[in-house]
């Protein structure tokens, strides 16, 4: 949080000459860049971006992109939860794996402890999604 209030201060700071300007765009874009990132260096999309690219790709509003984007992810949830599986050719699968039982180990003490039964959400990679990232 002080690091963005350095930022949007130092920002204010700049006056509005050419080069300064440049260097401003300059220094916002690499902030924009490392806002979303996580501890590898990796950079993700959070679901307000995501919503930006489907209004952006589909040539639709924001608004509109925002209730596609709910009503899929509604959809997928309601499927999995009544033990369906959802296969969208070439790009994947959403399902349902079941975890047996299991003994684990509490890591503070040491001591075996019985993890239960659990139902837990995967999607599997389509061919065209694996080839299209490799």
């Amino acid at each position: 949080m002080l690091q963005a209030a350095w930022l949007v201060g130092f920002f204010s700071s700049i006056a509005y000459h050419p080069l300064q300007q440049g260097l401003k765009e300059t220094l916002f874009s690499a902030f924009q860049c490392t806002k979303n990132q996580n501890e590898w260096g990796k950079r993700f999309m959070n679901k307000a971006e995501f919503i930006d690219a489907v209004a952006s790709k589909g040539d639709m509003s924001k608004a509109d992109a925002t209730s596609a984007v709910d009503a899929v992810l509604d959809s997928v949830t309601a499927a999995l939860k009544d033990g369906e599986q959802i296969t969208l050719v070439g790009f994947g699968t959403f399902l349902v794996r079941k975890r047996e039982a299991r003994t684990g180990r509490n890591p503070r003490t040491g001591e075996p402890l019985q993890i239960k039964a659990s139902n837990v959400p995967s999607f599997k990679a389509g061919k065209a999604l694996k080839d299209a990232v490799n």
